[in-house]
């Protein structure tokens, strides 16, 4: 509903496409001539987590460090969004939210390419920690510029983009490190922590990095609840924000660095950089496969439908006067319930037929997106002097509480079908490979909803006769002739219209399709290898 906010699928997502290992997630030893973990224990004595506590702590502070880079850019949106950016710039930065989904294009580098010496994972994990927190410091110098100054100079949205996008793509790489760095630090018998780490730390660094960051930052909430004489500023600013986490990584990697070694105890297999090659290969292999490609065809349509509510939704409650932090803070109830439904919605998805669930969950999701737009329509009739009344927050929970419902049982529903039909000679890449394809489902829509909502709204020019507002230059004219632009369609609200449309057809006419794809046999998602 808002990037503060956002869901676990594709889009403006908390985590997209982090619940997954790197490619070499794989419980069993791959075969000769396949990718994978190449790394096997030898024998030794069960441990309990208590014998291994330090590097449990090790990995949930690994994975807070890398929810950081995931909230700030989370929150930036909002930032832009109450300085009156355009919603093509929106669309420009959500290019930000892209590279967790696309990891799996470099995770073969990463998993083969090492310097021995030091450590597999620790060759990777070290320099792209050091780069970011080197990357923090030095951008918590420039970042006020990029945001513009309020006097006539506004956000430097292309340099935004391209710095977060960085951010996010070092983010990305240190994820496939730590992933595949979890499966060797703990012993067989605790490995299972590993993804408990991953949930609770992403979580909570996206909770400090977005959550805490937007009320921190905001005056208004500061002067009301943290401050007793107010001030025209929050307590941070994103300058601060980005020193003091750029120092944070610097000291921990150092650490990391110098005091955690990896396990002796691994020796490997094989030479593993002779499957980087082979990995591409056999991506490319399984993506050719008739139920694979109409798998993967399917689900990149299937979530138009939801774009405009997911993606425009919170931005537009913004430019109606609802505070960016409010919005945020409506992520903290929510906690309990995303780690509830998950367990919940499992025992539906177990079964057969995962798929019936995702299809039951659409039409309610996609008339949630209606509900979303009258939200939008509702908040200037209900805003007062002080904010909001208290029931119109209480409507957007329950709102949000109910989107939340619906996307679990289909994001649920698609990851207990992706593991059902997963070759499990090459679970992890396959599995990989069908879950990033799942969340560029996600990506694509929301971007380009983003973008059509400035060409799909008119707007007149009201006070200066012979002016328009098509263009920015010629909004720029009407204002100069003492006149003002008066919005009399917004393209939100059409695009929520044509969205439900495009998602009711989609479930219609290709939904059925889709729900076939659970009765193909095995043999149509196995991979045929040579050796």
């Amino acid at each position: 509903m808002a990037p503060a906010i956002a869901a676990e699928e594709g889009g403006r997502q908390r985590r997209a496409g982090t619940r997954q290992h790197s490619l070499d997630v794989t419980a069993e030893s791959p075969p000769d001539g396949l990718p994978g973990d190449t790394e096997a224990l030898l024998p030794a004595p069960a441990r309990g987590c208590r014998a291994e506590l330090g590097s449990i702590l090790l990995l949930l502070v690994l994975y807070v460090l890398q929810g950081i880079p995931l909230g700030l850019a989370g929150s930036v949106p909002l930032i832009l969004q109450s300085k009156s950016a355009s919603y093509t710039d929106q669309a420009f930065f959500s290019f930000v939210f892209w590279p967790f989904s696309l990891k799996l294009l470099w995770a073969p580098l990463v998993d083969a390419v090492y310097v021995r010496g030091f450590g597999r994972r620790k060759s990777w994990l070290v320099p792209t920690q050091y780069v970011l927190g080197l990357f923090m410091i030095y951008m918590s110098t420039q970042v006020d510029a990029l945001l513009g100054d309020g006097h006539g100079r506004g956000p430097d949205v292309a340099a935004l983009t391209v710095t977060f996008f960085l951010f996010e793509f070092l983010a990305a790489t240190q994820d496939i490190a730590v992933d595949g760095w979890a499966l060797t630090m703990l012993s067989r018998e605790n490995v299972g922590y590993a993804s408990t780490c991953n949930s609770v730390g992403q979580t909570a660094g996206y909770f400090l990095g977005n959550v805490l960051f937007l009320a921190l930052e905001s005056a208004s909430f500061c002067n009301k609840y943290l401050r007793f004489e107010p001030q025209p500023q929050g307590i941070v600013t994103l300058s601060d924000f980005l020193f003091f986490w750029g120092a944070v990584f610097l000291v921990t990697t150092t650490l990391v660095a110098f005091l955690k070694k990896e396990n002796q105890e691994l020796i490997p297999a094989k030479e593993e950089t002779k499957g980087i090659t082979d990995t591409y290969r056999l991506l490319f292999s399984i993506i050719k496969m008739p139920a694979v490609l109409t798998f993967c065809l399917l689900i990149l349509t299937s979530k138009v439908g939801f774009s405009a509510a997911d993606a425009v939704t919170g931005l537009k409650l913004v430019e109606e006067g609802v505070p960016k932090e409010h919005l945020a803070l409506l992520a903290v109830p929510m906690v309990p319930l995303q780690i509830i439904l998950p367990l919940v919605i499992s025992k539906y998805t177990a079964g057969p037929q995962p798929l019936n669930t995702f299809y039951k969950a659409m039409p309610y999701r996609l008339l949630l997106g209606l509900e979303f737009a009258f939200l939008v329509w509702w908040a200037p009739k209900v805003k007062h002097e002080g904010g909001f009344p208290v029931y119109y927050y209480a409507v957007v929970v329950l709102s949000y509480a109910l989107h939340q419902i619906t996307l679990y049982s289909m994001y649920v529903a698609i990851m207990a079908f992706n593991a059902k039909v997963s070759d499990p000679l090459i679970g992890g890449t396959y599995m990989t490979l069908l879950n990033t394809v799942s969340n560029l489902g996600g990506n694509w829509p929301s971007t380009v909803a983003l973008w059509l909502v400035d060409p799909l709204t008119v707007k007149e020019c009201v006070g200066a006769q012979g002016h328009t507002c098509a263009t920015a230059a010629a909004t720029e004219l009407c204002t100069g002739a003492g006149g003002s632009c008066v919005t009399t369609l917004d393209g939100y609200y059409v695009e929520s219209v044509v969205c439900v449309i495009l998602g009711f057809a989609w479930w219609f006419f290709l939904g059925p399709k889709f729900k076939k794809l659970q009765d193909e046999g095995q043999s149509s998602w196995k991979c045929k290898r040579s050796n």
